[in-house]
């Protein structure tokens, strides 16, 4: 029986030999060393064996069974070797791919270049939050319940006392509550409105500012926004002031831009006028003062509101406001 071992043995070998792949060798170990295996079978025999025949073939067929697993072993561990050293060969000499790069939205863009004029003038940059109480969105800026100004600005109420922000002005108040002047600070942040079309989103951006110290004039206030004006749109931008009406600020005005479309000689989006309203603008009410316990009568201030998206299209000349929302990608990588 020995000698049928050793030739088993053999033959093993030989075909271990010959196998290259991992399911093949997993044919070998069943065939051999299996439950119903060549070498497995062998060994069930021993115990037929004459008693002093026993030990010698015994240790003999278990010696082979550790052989063979072993080589099993090595056998698996040069085939996972040499799949993990295969190399896909390329050509090194074509040109790279260039990765696609995001960027900033060109509404961030605006936003961001805004607040970078205005920071280099010393304003503070100053958030607040999106869902507003009435008092500071209307009540607090001279706008009370009954005040027919409320009907220029379309509210989305979430309770009679809680809306979602029609302007950033709010912030301006509750700066004013926690600090007396002087005060310099710009608002940027999202507000809400009931409109939708070609130049409207119910949700659009704003950055609104504020400045209140003694002696603050009109005059100031021109300065400051010719200033930033032809920082944002080139110092030969041609501009005007407008009388107007808010009720936050007295005296108020509209300041106008020359239309960038056209130049001035009058195209369909300025109504062919040649100008363009961009921001709002005036000396804060002393009414409003009343609401944050400042002194009327030793400090004076201005305010201003501009719309975001407004700003984007003139500076990028785009026609429809809806494109900054549709993260249309041929839209979006102009910018």
């Amino acid at each position: 029986m020995k000698e049928q071992l050793l030739e088993l043995e053999k033959k093993a070998l030989k075909e271990l030999a010959a196998v290259g792949d991992p399911g093949g060798l997993e044919e070998f170990r069943v065939k051999y060393l299996g439950k119903k295996g060549l070498l497995t079978g062998f060994m069930k025999k021993v115990g037929a064996l004459p008693p002093d025949e026993r030990p010698g073939v015994g240790k003999m067929a278990n010696f082979i069974k550790a052989n063979l697993s072993e080589y099993i072993d090595q056998a698996r561990g040069r085939m996972a070797l040499k799949k993990e050293k295969r190399v896909s060969f390329f050509d090194v000499t074509l040109p790279g791919r260039e990765p696609l790069r995001g960027h900033l939205h060109p509404i961030t863009q605006v936003i961001r270049e805004v607040c970078q004029i205005f920071s280099r003038m010393g304003f503070r940059i100053v958030k607040g939050p999106n869902v507003e109480l009435d008092y500071y969105n209307f009540e607090a800026l001279n706008i009370p319940k009954d005040h027919p100004a409320r009907d220029m600005q379309d509210t989305f109420y979430i309770s009679e006392n809680v809306v979602l922000r029609t302007h950033t002005s709010p912030i301006q108040v509750r700066v004013m509550e926690a600090q007396q002047p002087p005060v310099s600070i710009i608002a940027p942040g999202k507000v809400y409105r009931r409109d939708s079309d070609v130049s409207h989103t119910p949700m659009f951006h704003q950055v609104e500012g504020l400045l209140v110290d003694r002696d603050v004039s009109f005059g100031d206030l021109k300065g400051t926004l010719t200033s930033f004006l032809h920082q944002m749109f080139g110092s030969d931008t041609a501009l005007r002031f407008r009388p107007s009406f808010f009720p936050f600020t007295e005296p108020s005005a509209e300041v106008d831009i020359q239309c960038v479309m056209c130049g001035g000689e009058g195209c369909r989006t300025c109504s062919h006028t040649g100008w363009l309203e961009i921001i709002g603008a005036g000396m804060v009410d002393p009414e409003v003062y009343r609401f944050v316990n400042y002194d009327p009568e030793i400090f004076s201030g201005f305010a201003f509101g501009m719309g975001i998206e407004r700003i984007a299209m003139l500076k990028y000349e785009i026609d429809d406001i809806q494109l900054f929302f549709k993260n249309d990608m041929r839209f979006l990588r102009q910018f």
